[in-house]
């Protein structure tokens, strides 16, 4: 489905600017307000890691409030002490390569290609994460679980209840 003059309205809106590389909507609300987008994996002919990209103000405050908390770390230290959550974790992180890979086009795939960068495109993980010990912010994997399965967005689901948030913008 074609993204709406609405839709656009209320992504320039979130993000304070025109959008560049947008390829879709991921996921938004029964509404129709935009809460993740799909990037392109190469926006003005450099590489961009970020496939899925949470758009929404309102859980954009409400995971920036958790992140001030202290959880990111907490988060990391609970994949180094459970080999389950870790293995989950890295699953999550091959899905997302994956995933990503599968965006490009023959012609994305190429430049990345020409300029040695196909290698390390398969390598970075969610929202370009290189260590995959570590979790770079909760905003790409809360996007990511929105658009398909996440450890990390599952938790804060199951433990701060994100998914019952009234989003409007």
């Amino acid at each position: 489905m074609a993204i709406t003059d609405a839709q656009r309205d209320i992504i320039r809106q979130q993000i304070g600017r025109e959008p560049h590389g947008l390829r879709d909507i991921a996921y938004a609300t029964e509404a129709g307000v935009p809460v993740v987008l799909k990037m392109a994996p190469v926006v003005e002919n450099k590489p961009f890691p970020t496939l899925y990209w949470l758009c929404s103000k309102d859980l954009h405050k409400a995971i920036n409030q958790l992140e001030t908390q202290g959880l990111v770390k907490q988060l990391e230290q609970r994949l180094q002490d459970d080999s389950d959550f870790m293995a989950a974790y890295q699953a999550n992180q091959r899905a997302y390569v994956a995933a990503r890979w599968d965006n490009c086009s023959a012609a994305d795939k190429q430049l990345l290609k020409d300029k040695n960068l196909s290698d390390l495109f398969h390598s970075y993980g969610i929202g370009g994460l290189r260590d995959w010990q570590q979790i770079r912010c909760f905003h790409m994997h809360y996007a990511h679980h929105l658009c398909g399965d996440n450890v990390i967005g599952q938790w804060l689901d199951d433990n701060y209840q994100l998914n019952q948030l009234t989003l409007s913008l």
